[in-house]
């Protein structure tokens, strides 16, 4: 296969990785291969800052000597295999981003010759693109299960975000995903050293002058794992190692594996957990705060803020005009934008009307039946009641 071929087949499963992911992920007409029936598999993507690009997602190779029971590239399913060297994916990127068809890149890899010999070809191949060839774009290096310390070190020198895929809340679970894989001494050190290295060492040591943020994923559903027992690790993460984001990656049996028969994780389970991570994160919410079912589960219909707020404050509304921030972040319809422009306005002019906190970018619909203006309660939240209590 050329190098183009090879591409479009380590890309064409990177759908699994949704770090970065604006929406869903799609594929984009490559102007370099406009022979081709398919094309290479672009992201579109938000980058730590908010920026949108296009974000190349790789493999450096599909070769892999793991047995993860999910993965389309497993060792031994009978699949096609593509390899780049360092220095031609370096090249090969760099084409791309020159010809305006990938801005920045995502770069992975299976596993060949041991988790260290395969981390420092990832190395290789961005000290290629940042020393040699003068890529100043954004790199998303993966760092290895079973990647060393200084290979760690040296990946947050080189790279806008380092990413270690947990894919499992726990041993347990993780053994039921990838029973090569060891949780505490592959996968959880490394995200601990990447804290560490962040305390520990100055910034200007990082690229750009700075230490890369860090994040991780889960498959969500592919272990029978809980949404308590995923929440509680996303909640240790964010507390103690300060990882920027958990992703979730619902789970889609792949045909020719052990889990083939697994039934598939709605998409609307993904989507509550994404919502109560960034309730944990961003809102000040705690584990303990998150409306769990007795399975151990979070209702799948309904928002978790919506369903706290139900029970928490329809009997204890809140005064938009006096509350802290901690207290306006609790209102469904209001998000950590919405509540910092409160805080500056309401210095200036009390907030009287659901009409003012539409022009503050606060959904007025959502938080009516929660809130207070001047100790009165919005005029029509009677009539809302009926639309948003759950069925």
């Amino acid at each position: 296969m050329d190098a183009l071929d090879r591409l479009k087949l380590l890309t064409s499963q990177m759908s699994l990785e949704p770090a970065e992911d604006a929406d869903c992920p799609r594929i984009m007409d490559d102007p370099l291969i406009t022979h081709k029936k398919d094309s290479i598999f672009i992201s579109h993507a938000v980058l730590p800052g908010g920026k949108q690009i296009s974000l190349l997602k790789t493999l450096l190779t599909s070769v892999c000597e793991r047995n993860c029971f999910y993965c389309p590239f497993r060792s031994g399913r009978d699949v096609r295999r593509a390899t780049f060297k360092p220095e031609e994916m370096a090249h090969t990127f760099m084409a791309l981003h020159r010809g305006g068809i990938a801005e920045g890149i995502f770069l992975s890899s299976g596993i060949i010759k041991g988790a260290i010999t395969t981390q420092d070809h990832l190395i290789d191949t961005a000290e290629i693109l940042r020393s040699k060839l003068g890529y100043l774009g954004y790199l998303h290096l993966k760092i290895m299960p079973g990647a060393e310390r200084a290979q760690v070190e040296r990946a947050m020198q080189l790279a806008d975000r380092v990413s270690v895929n947990l894919e499992a809340p726990n041993p347990k679970r993780l053994n039921a995903l990838a029973p090569k894989k060891q949780f505490f001494d592959e996968i959880l050190q490394p995200l601990q050293w990447i804290e560490e290295i962040r305390q520990t060492q100055p910034a200007y040591l990082g690229w750009n002058h700075r230490w890369p943020s860090s994040v991780t994923q889960f498959v969500a559903g592919g272990a029978d794992e809980t949404d308590l027992e995923l929440l509680h690790t996303t909640e240790f993460l964010y507390r103690q190692l300060r990882l920027k984001r958990t992703y979730f990656s619902a789970f889609d049996p792949i045909p020719d594996t052990p889990l083939e028969n697994h039934p598939p994780t709605p998409k609307r389970r993904e989507f509550r957990l994404y919502q109560a991570s960034f309730l944990l994160r961003d809102y000040g919410f705690t584990l303990e705060d998150l409306p769990f079912e007795s399975s151990e589960n979070l209702p799948l219909n309904e928002d978790p803020k919506q369903a706290w707020a139900q029970a928490n404050l329809i009997e204890r509304p809140v005064e938009i005009n006096r509350a802290e921030r901690r207290e306006l972040l609790r209102i469904p319809g209001i998000g950590p934008k919405g509540a910092d422009v409160i805080l500056k306005i309401r210095r200036q002019n009390r907030i009287r009307d659901l009409s003012d906190l539409r022009k503050l970018g606060v959904n007025p619909k959502r938080a009516a039946p929660y809130i207070l203006l001047d100790g009165k309660r919005p005029a029509y939240q009677t009539t809302l009641w009926s639309v948003l209590t759950p069925k």
